[in-house]
């Protein structure tokens, strides 16, 4: 079988990367793709807006299935092209990518399948936003416990945390008066703040059977102890010690299985994978937000660890048979993935700087480097993104893992290169990791 993956980042690279040791697989395209999938697979010249000729494409290559790997594509309803011109596709319809691509309907969708959640209220201007944060908060000073969301899709940099009134005044006029995130902006919504620590948990389903990956640690701000700006992740983990066996069924019992029953009930089956976006706080797991993809940086060390059979899973979701495949294998060693990125990031930064010493990285053993930001030219990798590259690598421990992926990260160089240093630190926190 031939395998058509879209998008251009660590996690399509991730994709193609475990998609290639499949039993069935014979050869994997990525549109557009990067360095790395052109290194591991097929990289195709078409880009990830152009239904028609990925389409045309898949026909015309004898494609079994395509694997859709960002969420803007999945929003603006790839799926639904893919499934009219009557070929496999693996991914939400677009009425279904709402959960990701609308934070109001997704949050409505919560409250309806009464999963534990963050209150909130939805707003369709700037100045009703601003009036309720001043009549909620009058004072200058106190403590402004909220976070502002963008209803829309804004690159995993439309939530903002807010701590003062300041804050989320501010937060209203980026998104709603300057537009800083376009027409994700048309609503916003405002939500109290959760605290505690954050925790992904990701499942595949085909609308009834849902099958939960390992669950991971994303780390979305910028600089260690997680400080500065967001950003759409530096580095990731798995397994958490953040979640035990029992919490994890706690999880589908209580947020995944009613997720998928509420969206049947609303004829809106889901197919695909769900991403939960979890806080741990003290009264229990409350889900942040739902992504309908997998993760990235999550998908490299979930998928590094993971011994089932990829195409075979994401066939059986397509087909509606996942009740087929059992219990997924794992490989019991954590894995740790550390980005690098470009200077600047998540700002303005730099294109086409050259990189050295991925070769003396691919030697280490254990460790994979998953291209994000990348391309050839003249026969030289060089950088085009901002989160550039996903060092990852597996360790008999957390520790270990960690040790191996900064190891590999050492071996790598370019003008501008740089990453958080504490990568998978908070799993020492949480009392177990070693």
């Amino acid at each position: 079988m031939n395998v058509l993956i879209v998008g251009n980042g660590g996690r399509e690279h991730a994709l193609a990367w475990k998609l290639l040791q499949c039993a069935r697989v014979n050869r994997v395209f990525v549109a557009p793709g990067n360095a790395g999938t052109a290194t591991d697979a097929e990289n195709v010249d078409i880009s990830m807006e152009d239904f028609d000729r990925l389409v045309k494409f898949a026909k015309q290559n004898s494609v079994g299935l395509t694997v859709v790997g960002p969420e803007a594509p999945l929003c603006a309803g790839i799926v639904d092209v893919f499934q009219d011109a009557g070929l496999r596709v693996f991914g939400p319809t677009k009425n279904a990518a709402q959960l990701e691509g609308s934070k109001v309907f997704c949050k409505n969708l919560l409250r309806n399948a009464d999963v534990p959640t963050a209150d909130y209220r939805v707003f369709r201007d700037a100045d009703s936003a601003a009036r309720y944060i001043k009549d909620r908060y009058p004072s200058l000073e106190e403590d402004v416990p909220v976070v502002v969301k963008a209803d829309g899709l804004a690159a995993g940099k439309g939530a903002i945390v807010c701590r003062r009134r300041k804050d989320a005044l501010d937060a209203i006029e980026r998104i709603a008066r300057k537009r800083e995130f376009g027409d994700a902006g048309n609503q916003l919504v405002i939500e109290e703040r959760l605290d505690g620590h954050e925790a992904s948990v990701l499942a595949i389903t085909d609308g009834r059977t849902i099958l939960t990956l390992s669950p991971a640690q994303d780390h979305k701000a910028a600089h260690d102890g997680d400080k500065g700006p967001n950003t759409g992740g530096m580095g990731a983990y798995s397994p958490t010690p953040l979640l035990n066996d029992e919490q994890i069924r706690w999880v589908e019992e209580h947020v995944l299985v009613p997720t998928v029953h509420t969206m049947k009930r609303m004829r809106i089956p889901f197919r695909g994978v769900l991403y939960a976006g979890l806080m741990m706080t003290n009264q229990g797991p409350k889900v942040l937000e739902y992504n309908v993809r997998f993760g990235d940086p999550e998908c490299q060390p979930i998928l590094m660890r993971l011994k089932t059979d990829l195409a075979a899973v994401l066939e059986a979701t397509v087909e509606g048979r996942l009740d087929e495949i059992g219990a997924l294998e794992w490989d019991p060693r954590p894995a740790v993935c550390v980005v690098m990125a470009s200077e600047g990031y998540p700002g303005p930064y730099e294109k086409g700087k050259a990189i050295r010493g991925l070769d003396d990285a691919a030697q280490l053993p254990d460790v994979k480097v998953f291209h994000a930001g990348t391309t050839m030219v003249g026969g030289q990798v060089v950088t085009t993104g901002g989160r550039v590259l996903g060092v990852t690598a597996l360790g008999s421990s957390i520790p270990a893992a960690k040790l191996q992926a900064y190891r590999a990260v050492k071996c790598i160089r370019w003008e501008g290169a740089w990453c958080r240093k504490d990568i998978s630190d908070k799993a020492l926190e949480y009392g177990t990791g070693g």
